[in-house]
């Protein structure tokens, strides 16, 4: 896993990246600057997570910086932002971003590569939910 920034307090992250995907999101930072993710509600590709060049999406009130994702070979962390109703359902669980083939979301960076990410998740360990920061 790509190693995460950790967040208040020394709390563990409650996401992190495969090494397929730190390999992609790395080549993405490369070409399109600093990043990051957003995991809407939506339904269907908006339940996806969304690769954007940083600030092209905007966040809001209704928006919760789950982490700050370190990726080797890039100066600046991908911010992983999900809305905060999404979180409501996902707050105890640990979210792994990965990639697998085929097409996604046509406004994420990696829609042309012929790859979409993908999360996958693990319930948070007693000691991980104990530690973890509630994003506000």
């Amino acid at each position: 896993m790509a190693a995460t920034r950790a967040r208040p307090g020394g709390a563990p992250s409650r996401v992190a990246l495969t090494p397929a995907a730190a390999r992609l999101v790395r080549r993405l930072g490369e070409e399109h600057g600093p990043l990051m993710f957003h995991q809407s509600g939506g339904c269907c590709d908006g339940s996806s997570p969304m690769c954007f060049p940083r600030g092209e999406f905007r966040t809001g009130s209704s928006d919760v910086l789950l982490a700050e994702l370190a990726v080797e070979g890039l100066e600046e962390p991908v911010g992983f932002w999900m809305a905060a109703d999404q979180f409501a359902y996902w707050r105890h669980t640990h979210l792994t971003v990965d990639v697998v083939p085929g097409r996604g979301g046509g406004f994420s960076l990696e829609a042309p590569e012929g790859v979409r990410f993908l999360i996958r998740s693990r319930l948070l360990t007693d000691e991980e939910a104990r530690t973890a920061v509630v994003p506000g």
